[in-house]
């Protein structure tokens, strides 16, 4: 994918704080197909507590939530702004999370883009690269199992049998 060294934007004690201090999440590119993977992980923050603010153009509503055009548009204070789009766009959407005072620029699976991570970084953005705020929020909130979800089981062995 890239010969780009990411390891500095993959940081578990910056990933653990943006998660347990966020309180409200963009998510660029949310979409309103409901088997997409921006859709999902839209769900799963809003059902943990998350105030998720869709951003897509194409759309007025996704997750009950108003949907907005663009993050200039969003009206509220925005913690993090975790982007489903192709890298090419992700220098723009950079200086737009700069713009609003976004704490955090959250980049997904292969969303890499280092002009971006140098805008955000450069502006005091903590910035979280080529990782899913989905699976990181699972993975420090004790809520993932080999299937991605909380069974709520702490065995596979059911009552009753032997």
């Amino acid at each position: 994918m890239t010969d780009l060294d990411l390891s500095r934007y993959q940081d578990p004690l910056a990933i653990q704080r943006v998660l347990h201090t966020a309180k409200t999440i963009a998510v660029v590119g949310l979409s309103s197909n409901e088997l997409r993977a921006s859709h999902f992980v839209g769900y799963y923050l809003k059902r943990h507590g998350y105030q998720v603010i869709p951003v897509n153009p194409r759309e007025t509503e996704i997750l009950g939530e108003k949907c907005y055009p663009s993050l200039l548009d969003v009206p509220v204070h925005v913690d993090v702004v975790d982007v489903f789009r192709a890298p090419s766009a992700l220098p723009a959407i950079a200086r737009d999370a700069v713009a609003i005072g976004a704490g955090a620029l959250w980049c997904q699976y292969g969303v890499i883009n280092e002009e971006a991570n140098q805008i955000a970084t450069g502006a005091g953005l903590t910035v979280i690269v080529d990782r899913c705020i989905k699976v990181e929020h699972a993975r420090y909130a004790g809520r993932m199992h080999w299937l991605g979800f909380n069974t709520e089981r702490i065995t596979s062995v059911r009552d009753g049998l032997q």
